[in-house]
């Protein structure tokens, strides 16, 4: 604290200069005026000068800068809350409208984006700010989706209506919650969402341009909107029908995902549980050739892609036929991770695997333990281990390594043509590591059961989704 008798310099506290002894005058934190030393409020701005926490005062002195930013706003409403809260008393009506909202923000977020106020029954949600990416509208698309499908699991008399709009909003810098965006799209938005039937989502130009390369669309016409001079045509999301940015999409035209929602919702939610919880889990699909199995599994891997967390992905297929094919599916999951492709030079493979290696594994001697018992299973070097769990424990640590990062996907094709030493090392793993967020998808005929009897019975955390014919339409 400086007196401004004499400028000396003096302790915080200090009612009197050390140096002349006049009253010191205390600076207000707010706007900077000198106030006598007994004063208990600033006579410039009327701010309190007994308490003046650094952070109060570096708040005081933030302004907020606006500008103008291209965002992705989405609004959802529900369809139907007020029948629904008719039979319930205002406990369960609450509880209920809680439950919603914690569906929504849970689902917004997931996707990346920001919830920025909830309007009665109606939330509205923001991508583009504070941070942007450049797939921003198809991650709010995804999100709508999402909630239209999930709201009816809250009450069978819900439904939820959605609007996307991008464009140009003035977006508040620094600024949390309610009053980020402001402008002419959020109005808009509001209104697009209003013109949705239930269970529908619709979006403008904007967003289906930069979005359509992942989800599929329909004209839904124009619509006159309120405080709009000229009628606005939209679009209805149908599905997404690629990962994201459109990768992995098919040539021609993909059918509906129809019959297998609750089957699809299941594996979504145990491999949320998964990642939140740490803990290990294996889901086995088993069904008939042809009747949905590896579709849930693309549906899946569609659904992952798009959300703005990350998480390692593997995907194997056991062999019916050949020879060394013990392990196929968990090599093939290697080469995919380094970047391998089957027929590569030895020398080649060995470097991209290496590479691979350092990239997860950060301690010097796991890695020397962990390559060489890579390099086996890929069949680029001789025998290196002394028995079979040696192996195990090397595989294992790599997989375990990889969790330290993100939560690890496993998904095993055709389990049922699996080698029983495979099924084995699955069964390790999942017991060895069940501390750890992996997540084993496996896709298999109903004989699996007689080939390999006793399969998954020792794991601990495991689900069995049997897929039976749908019925006629």
């Amino acid at each position: 604290m400086t007196c401004t008798s004499c400028g000396a310099a003096n302790e915080a506290g200090r009612k009197f200069c050390g140096e002349c002894g006049n009253p010191l005058a205390v600076l207000c934190g707010a706007c900077g005026s000198p106030n006598p030393s007994t004063a208990k409020f600033c006579g410039e701005c009327g701010v309190t000068l007994l308490e003046q926490p650094a952070d109060r005062t570096q708040a005081a002195r933030t302004e907020h800068v606006a500008e103008r930013r291209l965002v992705s706003v989405l609004f959802v409403d529900l369809v139907g809350f007020t029948t629904a809260s008719e039979a319930r008393d205002a406990e369960d009506t609450r509880e209920l409208l809680t439950r919603y909202f914690d569906l929504a923000r849970t689902t917004i977020e997931r996707y990346g984006g920001t919830v920025e106020k909830f309007i009665g029954d109606a939330v509205m949600a923001l991508w583009g700010a504070p941070i942007a990416n450049e797939d921003d509208a198809e991650r709010a698309v995804r999100a709508a989706l999402e909630l239209v499908e999930g709201i009816p699991s809250l009450d069978p008399a819900l439904q939820a209506r959605v609007g996307v709009l991008t464009g140009e909003a003035a977006v508040t810098l620094g600024a949390e919650g309610q009053g980020m965006v402001a402008g002419d799209l959020v109005n808009t938005a509001s209104r697009v969402q209003s013109a949705a039937e239930p269970g529908a989502v619709l979006a403008g130009d904007a967003t289906v341009r930069a979005s359509q390369a992942a989800i599929a669309y329909e004209d839904a016409g124009t619509h006159e909107l309120k405080g709009k001079t000229e009628p606005v045509r939209l679009w209805r999301a149908l599905r997404v029908i690629a990962a994201r940015r459109g990768e992995g999409r098919a040539s021609g035209l993909e059918a509906p995902f129809v019959g297998r929602e609750r089957e699809l919702r299941v594996v979504k939610d145990l491999f949320h549980a998964t990642a939140h919880e740490r803990r290990a889990h294996l889901v086995s699909v088993i069904g008939v050739p042809g009747i949905g199995k590896s579709r849930i599994a693309w549906e899946f891997e569609k659904y992952i892609d798009g959300l703005a967390e990350s998480a390692w992905w593997q995907r194997g297929r056991c062999l019916a036929y050949g020879e060394a094919v013990a392990y196929w599916p968990l090599a093939e999951m290697v080469r995919m991770r380094a970047r391998i492709a089957e027929d590569e030079p030895a020398e080649s493979a060995l470097g991209k695997l290496r590479a691979s290696v350092e990239e997860i594994v950060v301690d010097p001697d796991e890695r020397a333990f962990v390559e060489p018992r890579l390099q086996h299973l890929l069949g680029l070097t001789e025998r290196v281990a002394p028995d079979k769990a040696d192996l195990f424990s090397a595989w294992r640590l790599f997989i375990e390594r990889m969790t330290d990062q993100d939560p690890v996907i496993l998904i095993f094709e055709d389990i049922h043509w699996a080698d029983g030493a495979l099924l084995e090392f699955v069964e390790y793993l999942l017991d060895w590591s069940r501390n750890h967020p992996i997540f084993v998808l496996t896709l298999a005929r109903p004989d699996v059961s007689e080939r390999h009897g006793g399969w998954s019975a020792q794991i601990r955390s495991f689900t069995s989704l049997q897929l039976e014919p749908l019925g006629s339409a």
